[in-house]
């Protein structure tokens, strides 16, 4: 053989060997999306199936792990879970990492799976929204009064259904677990409360009827929008949704049904649900209760990040800003959020603030002075919204609140 020919050769052999060994030496491509891994470790963020995308609850997880990353020099990992029998895996992957600093479970449904894991991995630090798991000392527990915040858009949908001469209000919600008894039990005694403040204000005798559908879906839109359309027939003019990203019908179908009847802003009314949701069917989405997923994994970074983690129950209500009613000064915040989604565009971002302040605007001051008080008086203690933690609760709760199923 030539020599510069096998000089030649040799060149090329070691190149490609070399190439290989770099490709060797990089990290290899996740499944999951990443942020570079600092040497603080990773912040895992384990969806539930309904996911990202869901303009609610997942997106809510998110906004917090991100900015705990960013603030506590952090890296992300999402993980999405396609169906049930991925959390376990999902959780396990995370904790043998090695480089987690703390894994985040969102989601009541991954209770389970966390304290399967969190036994299996004693060393490693989980925290799960809405999962009671209180005796490990791995595990912590961010709980919500929802039952709070509900009571606070209860009020707001009886009083704006009321100021327009409506008397039903309705709440779609997604499957039958513990933490959504807190919204449907919370939402009629908003409108209970909101029956006595007119009779002591105005001397009125009004009473509502408050109906309820669950949808057994939190990703299940088309499910939403039924349900929706079958409270509007029955003369429903505020439908709030608890139902993650099957919620996003509900909103579909009280938008058509009032460009149906010539309106560009309702009645009817939607109310939005964990994000601030008024952006995404602007005029007919009277206000959201925003359930703050991402101050309590956000607490949760800091708290591992910082190493006073400790297992336990973190509960955050209306005192300690852990739900709200949305106002406007959340909403450029979480346009952001639809923009990201592609639900939004970003050029129409000023619009949608102007038609949402101008549909709020016709809604009298009174309501809103009414909610704050119905709020205030919850933080002090002086109205106690109902927390059900059993079936039987439910049962009779709905009894005494008067809730009926619609259809």
């Amino acid at each position: 053989m030539n020599t510069k020919l096998l000089v030649a050769l040799v060149v090329v052999i070691i190149a490609v060997a070399a190439a290989a060994l770099l490709l060797l030496q990089q990290p290899q491509q996740a499944s999951t999306q990443t942020t570079q891994t600092p040497s603080k470790g990773n912040i895992y963020v384990i969806y539930d199936i309904g996911g990202r995308g869901d303009l609610s609850f997942n997106d809510m997880a998110y906004l917090g792990a991100s900015k705990a990353a960013k603030d506590f020099g952090l890296g992300l990992k999402e993980v999405q879970s396609k169906t049930q029998d991925d959390y376990v895996p999902n959780l396990r992957a995370a904790a043998r990492s090695g480089d987690a600093a703390l894994v985040v479970a969102v989601g009541f449904l991954m209770t389970d799976a966390v304290k399967q894991v969190s036994q299996e991995y004693p060393n490693a630090k989980f925290a799960i929204i809405d999962g009671y798991i209180p005796d490990r000392p791995n595990v912590l527990s961010v709980l919500y009064k929802e039952n709070e915040g509900s009571a606070l858009v209860g009020a707001l949908a009886a009083l704006t259904a009321y100021h327009f001469n409506c008397t039903k209000v309705g709440i779609v919600l997604g499957m039958e677990i513990p933490v959504l008894w807190k919204f449907e039990i919370g939402y009629a005694y908003g409108v209970r409360w909101a029956e006595r403040y007119l009779s002591q204000k105005f001397g009125k005798n009004v009473k509502f009827d408050v109906l309820y559908i669950y949808t057994g879906s939190f990703n299940d839109p088309a499910k939403g929008k039924q349900a929706a359309e079958v409270m509007l027939a029955q003369g429903v003019c505020v439908i709030y949704q608890a139902a993650g990203a099957t919620g996003l019908g509900v909103f579909e179908a009280v938008a058509e049904a009032g460009k149906k009847a010539g309106r560009n802003m309702g009645p009817p009314f939607a109310i939005g649900v964990d994000a601030d949701q008024d952006y995404l069917k602007p005029g007919f989405i009277l206000a959201s209760m925003m359930k703050r997923v991402d101050v309590g994994v956000y607490t949760a970074a800091k708290m591992a990040v910082e190493g006073n983690f400790k297992g336990g129950v973190l509960e955050l209500g209306l005192k300690e800003g852990g739900v709200s009613v949305s106002t406007l000064s959340d909403l450029r915040q979480f346009i952001e959020i639809g923009v990201s989604a592609g639900a939004v565009r970003r050029e129409d971002a000023d619009k949608i603030v102007a038609t949402v302040s101008d549909m709020r605007s016709k809604i009298p001051s009174w309501i809103w002075e009414a909610v704050d008080q119905l709020k205030q008086d919850i933080i002090a203690g002086r109205e106690k919204v109902p927390l059900p933690t059993a079936q039987d609760q439910v049962v009779q709760l709905r009894k005494e609140l008067g809730l009926g199923v619609a259809g």
